[in-house]
């Protein structure tokens, strides 16, 4: 650092930017119980929170080793961080949803 550079703050520390800049595609994770309809409780979800159908390729599976468990991947495209904030509480507040990311 140089005399000059001494009085202001090192680089990124003066503002704070956004992590995630909008609009933006968003891969929420999200992890039930195998079987039941999982799957689709979860499509019914997403299209509640965004008003729309999802597309067929915007859920991805991923059943766990022993098939008790399925971890869905689910790429939504988000508007503003209040709308990702709104998903996470709605899928906090679901009793299938075990886990989320």
């Amino acid at each position: 650092m140089t005399k000059e550079d001494a009085g202001s703050p090192p680089a990124g520390e003066g503002e704070k930017t956004p992590l995630i800049e909008y609009p933006s595609v968003y891969t929420f994770k999200v992890m039930g119980a195998q079987g039941a309809g999982f799957v689709e409780h979860v499509r019914e979800l997403f299209k509640r929170f965004l008003g729309t159908e999802l597309s067929p390729d915007s859920i991805r599976e991923q059943p766990s080793s022993k098939g008790k468990y399925v971890s869905l991947s689910v790429s939504v495209y988000l508007l503003s961080e209040e709308q990702r904030r709104a998903i996470y509480d709605g899928l906090h507040k679901d009793e299938r949803v075990i886990y989320y990311l």
